[in-house]
């Protein structure tokens, strides 16, 4: 199984999506506050459908809070950034990894992506695009890793 982390998510609609996402393909969601809505929001049940409620998303009051739990974890951090000019697909992937996301307005802390700063990864685009949707990249960079690791995927 691996981990999606989202770094205070800023679209509920993202969120229900990605939470949708993990629930079919067996990832465990974290989300880390604050957001700038409820996490029992409409948009986000709405978006992440029937899923939402057997979904059992983790979430976290803040960053510190996860690290605290999960920092001995950190050479399997990975952190999905326009700032870095690595290939997620060059990325080894493990089952137990933890794939970090930013909010879709500031991206992640630097601070964060500092505890393993080899593991930042991007996915590559043309030089006029910003980003694409938050949504979009975590299926983009998740399903790389269940490719990679698609031996131990049971459906």
């Amino acid at each position: 199984m691996f981990n999606i982390i989202l770094v205070n998510p800023r679209i509920p609609q993202n969120t229900g999506s990605i939470g949708r996402m993990c629930y079919n393909a067996g990832f465990k969601l974290h989300i880390i506050k604050p957001t700038i809505f409820e996490l029992s929001q409409k948009a986000v049940r709405r978006a992440g459908l029937d899923y939402w409620s057997k979904l059992e998303p983790q979430i976290w009051e803040n960053l510190e809070e996860f690290l605290k739990e999960n920092l001995i974890q950190k050479n399997r951090f990975f952190f999905a950034t326009t700032k870095s000019k690595r290939p997620y697909f060059e990325a080894e992937f493990q089952s137990g990894d933890f794939l970090f996301f930013g909010s879709e307005s500031f991206g992640l802390p630097k601070e964060l992506m500092e505890l393993n700063p080899n593991n930042a990864i991007t996915i590559p685009m043309k030089s006029y695009g910003r980003s694409l949707n938050l949504a979009t990249s975590v299926g983009i960079i998740a399903y790389e890793a269940l490719r990679q690791n698609f031996c131990n995927f049971k459906v």
